[in-house]
């Protein structure tokens, strides 16, 4: 039997256990909806299998001492760990991936995974995995 190597990746177990309840819900409800059914059911599977999960998280930055509340909206935390921001596009750009690294730098976190639910499946171009390394945050 042949065993694959550990995974060293910062998360790996977690970003693992999140991407099969992606493809989870993709399998089940298919492509071509809009976001938020993808979020919410992404949330539910994960919850089901014993995480922590927040769903659409509000993200304060201060600019020179002025606080602006809710200048962002991440859409999902698991564990408090790795954000996930799900799409439901065409296709995924370069101002996805900004969005993304962005929430990581603001929150803290070291890892997010970007979700195109309309790519099918999943796995062919809908996954990317983002590390923020320190000397960027």
């Amino acid at each position: 039997m042949h065993q694959s190597p550990p995974d060293d990746r910062p998360h790996s177990d977690l970003t693992r256990s999140i991407l099969e309840s992606a493809m989870h819900v993709q399998n089940r409800l298919g492509v071509g909806l809009y976001e938020k059914p993808y979020k919410v059911c992404l949330a539910h599977t994960l919850r089901q299998n014993g995480h922590r999960v927040l769903l659409e998280v509000h993200l304060d930055i201060t600019f020179e001492g002025l606080l602006i509340p809710d200048s962002y909206l991440i859409d999902l935390m698991i564990d408090d760990t790795v954000i996930v921001e799900a799409k439901a596009v065409e296709r995924l750009t370069p101002i996805h991936q900004a969005q993304l690294l962005t929430y990581l730098r603001l929150s803290g976190k070291e890892v997010g995974l970007l979700l195109n639910f309309w790519a099918c499946p999943l796995k062919d171009g809908g996954i990317q995995r983002l590390v923020l390394s320190r000397d960027r945050a």
